[in-house]
């Protein structure tokens, strides 16, 4: 069975991907064509919302949690216009 995390290390772990998404070197030959780069990013940042989506919609999130879930799906669009736009 599958170990439960907590909201709020659902939370850290998101950043932290996000993190990862930002720290992949940027090619240098195909820029922003290459396949390999843009596979990485997308599937970190995947990661992210698919740890935090359902967050929002569980009885015992706070307002206060609904708030950073949202302000990190922003970082996430974010992040995709940054280095994928």
């Amino acid at each position: 069975m599958a170990k439960l995390i907590p909201a709020a290390e659902r939370l850290i772990r998101a950043r932290q991907l996000i993190q990862k998404a930002r720290e992949i070197p940027y090619p240098a030959e195909l820029r922003r064509n290459d396949l390999s780069y843009i596979a990485g990013v997308r599937d970190f940042l995947r990661q992210a919302r698919d740890m935090i989506k359902f967050i929002s919609m569980t009885p015992s999130a706070t307002a206060e949690v609904k708030a950073d879930v949202k302000k990190i799906f922003e970082e996430i669009d974010q992040a995709d216009r940054e280095l994928l736009g």
